[in-house]
C-alpha cells in the first residue's frame, strides 16, 4: 500500500488581527493623553464678561431677576409671546438672579397656554 502525503497548508493569519491591535494601543494613548492634562483648581474663579449677560437665542423668552417677562428686547407676557410663535418648543432663558417660584409659574403659565415644551437654557459649569 501505498501512502500518500498531501503537503501541510498553514493558514495565513487574519489581517484583522493587526488593525485590533493598531486600535487598541490607539485607545491606550488617547486615554493615557487625556489623564495627563491637570484639572482646574477648585479655588478659583474665572472671569465672567456677562456685564451685559450673553445675548439670549432668537425667539426665547427671558425671565429677568426682577421676575419680568422680556422677548425681543421688550417686555411680553406669556400670551403674547406665544401668539407670536409657531414652534411647539419655547425656550425660558431666566436670570441667574430670578425667582425660583416666578420660573415655576412662568413655566406652568407656558404650558398652560399651549407650548408642547419648556426648554430652560442654562450655563454649563466647568467643573
Amino acid at each position: 500500500m501505498r501512502s500518500v502525503f498531501l503537503p501541510f497548508q498553514r493558514r495565513r493569519p487574519e489581517p484583522v488581527i493587526g488593525l485590533i491591535n493598531v486600535v487598541f494601543l490607539m485607545l491606550v494613548f488617547f486615554l493615557i493623553a487625556g489623564s495627563i492634562a491637570a484639572p482646574a483648581d477648585g479655588e478659583i474663579r474665572l472671569v465672567q464678561l456677562d456685564a451685559a449677560g450673553p445675548p439670549p437665542p432668537p425667539g426665547s423668552l427671558v425671565l429677568t431677576a426682577q421676575g419680568q417677562l422680556r422677548a425681543d428686547g421688550s417686555e411680553t407676557t406669556v400670551a403674547a409671546f406665544l401668539a407670536t410663535r409657531t414652534e411647539p418648543a419655547v425656550r425660558l432663558m431666566p436670570d441667574r438672579d430670578a425667582p425660583a417660584a416666578r420660573l415655576v409659574e412662568v413655566a406652568r403659565d407656558l404650558r398652560a397656554a399651549g407650548a408642547e415644551r419648556v426648554i430652560v437654557v442654562t450655563e454649563r459649569d466647568l467643573r
